[in-house]
């Protein structure tokens, strides 16, 4: 048998995806009479957790996901978006427009026994659009940003309604972690029964259709904890890939529930006519690890490889961003900010400086992509993966702190030229020796910012308990 190449496959898969969703497309704008005036858009943030490159329909996976589908097919599909390597980082970069090495949350993530949270010093998504007159401001889902005092809350951090979990790992029906219930609504904790991924879709839609009703500007940022570990589905999801076996049927089955949700979603913008004033980014959080699904790009979760930080990425407003189209401008999480911040019409300062960009006109086709230099991290107790990606070229360096001396000549070094090799194949670095110079230099320089805050996975574990119903200190 013949074997095609993985780029055709997701050719094909995406000429079908088209076929199939643009007249869905068609009866949903026909249905739909949006009001337009001069106030910003409502923003709505769907995030997987740990989905990976492939495992979408229009990258030519095999988990149908219409509604993902639908999105790219009415939107911009962003095909170079990258995030962190991991969960709490990408989190808190997409809700500060900042690396998070600035603030202390690049190392890792935030464990149960963590006593680490996104500083009250840092300015939000939340607080931000707060400003720009977004009355209501909803953050739904996993917020795995800080938990062990209430000033971590989302309430506290610019959202006025949360519902959902703090930790990750969450038990997907029995919404336990370590033992302790964490499933909130607010500051109190909430014993409301089903899927988590069901739970965050209801919670999401009454979001939209109050804010509708009310006629009020909302932003929503819905965090799912699927498909992210502990494997589990509903029984009428695993029915549909009885042919698959192992981990792998069950992670299609969650991905197929993600997509559900993701639907009702949409649906809602729709029914309640103000899906054209809507400006809707899907994206997943990192890469996938097993069995997810990240060809062709290599690695996964928790490294700094192309499978782990480049994932799918859509967004869509039809007010104000013509669809149908690809970017491969690099852009990524901590792009989100600057970008919302002028759709919001916000033109101050920020107390803090951004790392990210304003990638409205980028987006809009207008301009090329920025000349950029891009920074991933990872850590795992004192040896680091580090990575900058710079057009062409993407240096990796594993070992010790890029910090110490004599760190180029001791590290393990690689360099790809990932616009033409995206597998990360074919290491390039004996024969670039002045670029593999050049760039550690400014991959020291970022490097070097890194402030004290996440330590290692393991740092408080010893002895740790799990508070009654996961409440925070005050």
């Amino acid at each position: 048998m013949t074997r095609v190449p993985a780029a055709a496959l997701e050719r094909r898969a995406w000429a079908r995806v088209q076929r199939l969703v643009l007249v869905a497309a068609a009866v949903a704008a026909a249905c739909a009479s949006p009001k337009v005036g001069d106030r910003p858009p409502n923003v709505v943030i769907l995030l997987a957790d740990d989905l990976g490159w492939r495992d979408v329909g229009y990258h030519g996976g095999n988990i149908p996901t219409p509604s993902i589908d639908r999105l790219a097919v009415e939107g911009v599909r962003l095909e170079r978006f990258y995030t962190a390597p991991m969960c709490s980082p990408t989190r808190a970069g997409l809700l500060t427009g900042r690396y998070p090495l600035r603030f202390g949350m690049m190392r890792s993530v935030i464990t149960p026994w963590s006593r680490y949270g996104l500083p009250a010093s840092e300015k939000t998504l939340g607080e931000m659009l707060g400003e720009a007159g977004y009355t209501r401001r909803a953050m739904v889902g996993k917020w795995h940003l800080g938990h062990a005092s209430r000033e971590f809350h989302p309430l506290r951090q610019g959202f006025t309604h949360f519902y959902g979990h703090f930790n990750g790992a969450l038990g997907y029906f029995s919404h336990l972690c370590l033992g302790e219930l964490d499933w909130h609504r607010d500051f109190e904790a909430s014993h409301d029964e089903g899927y988590t991924t069901d739970l965050v879709a209801r919670e999401a839609v009454r979001h939209v259709e109050a804010a509708a009703a009310a006629d009020e500007t909302f932003f929503l940022y819905v965090a799912f904890n699927a498909p992210h570990r502990p494997f589990a589905a509903k029984p009428e999801d695993l029915e549909k890939y009885e042919e698959r076996e192992g981990p792998r049927r069950t992670y299609a089955a969650m991905v197929d529930s993600l997509d559900q949700a993701i639907g009702r979603i949409l649906g809602a913008l729709d029914t309640t006519h103000v899906a054209a004033r809507t400006l809707v980014l899907f994206a997943s959080d990192n890469g996938a690890d097993q069995p997810g699904d990240n060809r062709p790009l290599r690695g996964e979760k928790s490294t700094v490889y192309e499978g782990a930080i480049r994932v799918p990425a859509v967004v869509r407003w039809p007010e104000g961003i013509r669809g149908g189209r690809e970017v491969d401008a690099l852009t990524g999480y901590i792009d989100v900010y600057p970008t919302l911040k002028r759709i919001a019409g916000l033109t101050g300062p920020d107390p803090n400086p951004l790392d990210g960009q304003d990638m409205l006109d980028v987006l809009r086709g207008e301009v090329g992509a920025p000349r950029r230099a891009w920074f991933s991290m990872f850590a795992r107790s004192e040896r680091e993966q580090v990575a900058l990606t710079r057009k062409p070229w993407k240096l990796i360096v594993q070992g010790p702190s890029v910090l110490e001396r004599g760190a180029l000549r001791s590290a393990r070094i690689a360099l790809y030229d990932v616009w033409d090799d995206p597998g990360e194949r074919k290491d390039v670095a004996a024969s670039h020796p002045e670029t593999v110079r050049d760039l550690f230099v400014v991959l020291r320089t970022f490097r070097a910012q890194q402030v004290p805050g996440v330590g290692a996975f393991q740092d408080g574990h010893e002895g740790f308990e799990a508070p009654p119903d996961w409440e925070e200190e005050d």
